[in-house]
């Protein structure tokens, strides 16, 4: 037992990188080798959540046909917390609940309309998968643009409008092609800078989307599309703590709904919920909501003639907060949604908390927002699964955790723990992880590696080290485990297939590149 050594390490790191998501690897060692390195015949469990960002580093370990970059053959006794992806090769702790029928997709599919979703690769998960109700397949029907994100940059604070121009072109041309009678885009910009601490770089990110957006709705409007404007979630709006400490998290903002339909100037009710996008957008075009969707249509009155073609645009991350103090969509020249929203039909919806399927009071995120707006009725994310299994005991008999402690126990062998080191994620908790090293003490295993993610979002300056000293405090109280490794999310939970980046974590976790960090010398 080592104590308190990675989390001073941490703390030391933070003179060279101002970014916990950047951070370099760090692995510990006893002065001649890594200690703790991924080996054949071990067993590991990727506890993180959500899983867009997992699939990557999950194919590098556990698939023996990987050839993105060198990868040593190993028989690894796999688990996940839920499933990542379909046909990986892994033990599921938490899979999917069925299938989400009905959404928005699927009903314009079975309605005979054809539909196309433009946006970047950077959120083209969201636009596809949780939209569609965790389906990666299209619909009949169904078409997808993604235009390619820029790999000439390393943070988007070096380029703030992203790929949005391209986004643009190809919603123009869809908005004249009449094959496609919904049109969906989403423009990720306020999101993707909003985690990065650059208050001039998000201005730029939320004048560039105003912009845009005008554009595209002028266009639409000629067309004579109906057109919605919204967001999935909250960020930049509430930027500090109430301490004044920067947060680059998400919210538990309102976000805006603004609906643009010809001359009726339908009535909007208060008080609505992203779950009431799906049935105002059927309530819209004339097609039957599905008794499945118990979200309600937006629309009080007024909506007169179904439309013909409807244009949806998602702002991603964009909040709304009537306060402009530490409000950096309202510090920006936004005319576009100004006029909107005191010209347009518009009320706000709530796109956090249970609204979204997530525990009471915590922040939305694109996920849960992309998932609410397309499924029409609110499904209890995989957070709020877990908690229940951890309060009734049922976490301590998933056959997926015991399965791949069991085998690791009985050869002797190590149990690795891959994961964000968080609260607030929307990829996972340390709370989770301390739940499965109370199971893997159960088990009577004797080596436990545990290797941490760090990435501040929504979290306080530093966080990242006082959650490791958690787990070091953690592995004491249990007399088991050690934090062996600790690495930037920015490096271990890509989802645009920047193997550079994947192979650096690959390199820390099984052949223990990066500084070493010698217990007697911290």
């Amino acid at each position: 037992m080592y104590g308190n050594v990675m989390s001073q390490a941490v703390r030391e790191a933070y003179k060279r990188v101002d970014d916990e998501e950047m951070m370099e690897p760090m692995v510990l060692s006893d002065g001649t080798r890594p200690r703790g390195r991924i080996d054949d015949g071990d067993s590991a469990i990727f506890y993180n959540i959500r899983g867009e960002r997992e699939i990557e580093l999950t194919e590098s370990l556990t698939d023996g046909t990987f050839d993105k970059f060198p990868v040593r053959p190993m028989d690894l006794s796999f688990a996940t917390m839920i499933q990542y992806r379909e046909g990986l090769n892994v033990r599921v702790a938490f899979p999917p609940e069925g299938t989400i029928s009905d959404t928005l997709s699927e009903c314009i599919s079975k309605a005979g309309k054809g539909q196309v979703k433009i946006t970047e690769m950077e959120k083209a998960v969201h636009l596809g998968y949780f939209l569609n109700g965790k389906k990666g397949d299209c619909f009949e029907g169904e078409e997808r643009i993604t235009v390619p994100t820029r790999k000439d940059v390393v943070l988007f604070d070096e380029a703030p409008q992203m790929s949005i121009d391209e986004i643009t072109a190809a919603v123009i041309e869809t908005i004249h092609d009449e094959r496609y009678e919904l049109v969906v885009t989403n423009y990720p910009n306020v999101d993707v800078l909003g985690h990065i601490e650059n208050p001039r770089a998000i201005n730029e990110a939320v004048e560039t989307v105003d912009r845009e957006t005008g554009v595209i709705i002028d266009e639409a409007l000629k067309e004579g599309m109906t057109v919605i404007v919204t967001a999935d979630h909250g960020t930049v709006e509430k930027w500090y703590y109430p301490d004044g400490v920067i947060d680059t998290g998400h919210t538990d903002s309102l976000v805006p709904f603004v609906l643009l339909h010809g001359a009726e100037n339908p009535r909007l009710r208060q008080g609505g919920e992203l779950t009431d996008i799906a049935p105002t957008i059927l309530h819209l075009m004339g097609i039957e909501k599905p008794a499945v969707m118990t979200g309600r249509s937006l629309i009080e009155a007024g909506v007169g003639e179904p439309c013909h073609r409807l244009l949806l645009v998602i702002l991603d991350g964009w909040g709304f907060s009537e306060k402009t103090e530490g409000n950096l969509i309202a510090h920006a020249r936004t005319p576009v949604m100004d006029r909107l929203m005191d010209t347009a039909p518009a009320t706000t919806l709530k796109a956090s908390g249970t609204a979204v399927g997530l525990p009471e009071g915590t922040v939305g995120n694109s996920e849960a927002g992309h998932l609410h707006i397309g499924a029409g009725r609110r499904i209890n994310s995989d957070s709020v699964r877990i908690q229940c299994a951890i309060e009734d005991g049922s976490f301590f008999e998933n056959d997926a955790f015991l399965h791949v402690m069991r085998r690791a126990r009985d050869r002797g062998a190590a149990l690795h723990l891959l994961g964000i080191v968080s609260f607030f994620s929307s990829h996972g908790s340390v709370d989770n992880l301390f739940r499965i090293m109370e199971l893997a003490k159960r088990e009577g295993l004797t080596d436990v590696c545990i290797h941490a993610m760090l990435g501040r979002r929504g979290e306080q300056p530093e966080s990242g080290a006082l959650y490791i000293e958690r787990i070091e405090q953690k592995c004491e109280e249990l007399e088991l485990g050690q934090v062996v490794s600790v690495i930037g999310r920015y490096w271990s939970m890509d989802r645009e297939e920047n193997w550079d980046r994947i192979e650096k974590t690959y390199r820390m976790l099984v052949h223990g590149e990066g500084t070493p960090v010698y217990p007697d010398r911290v």
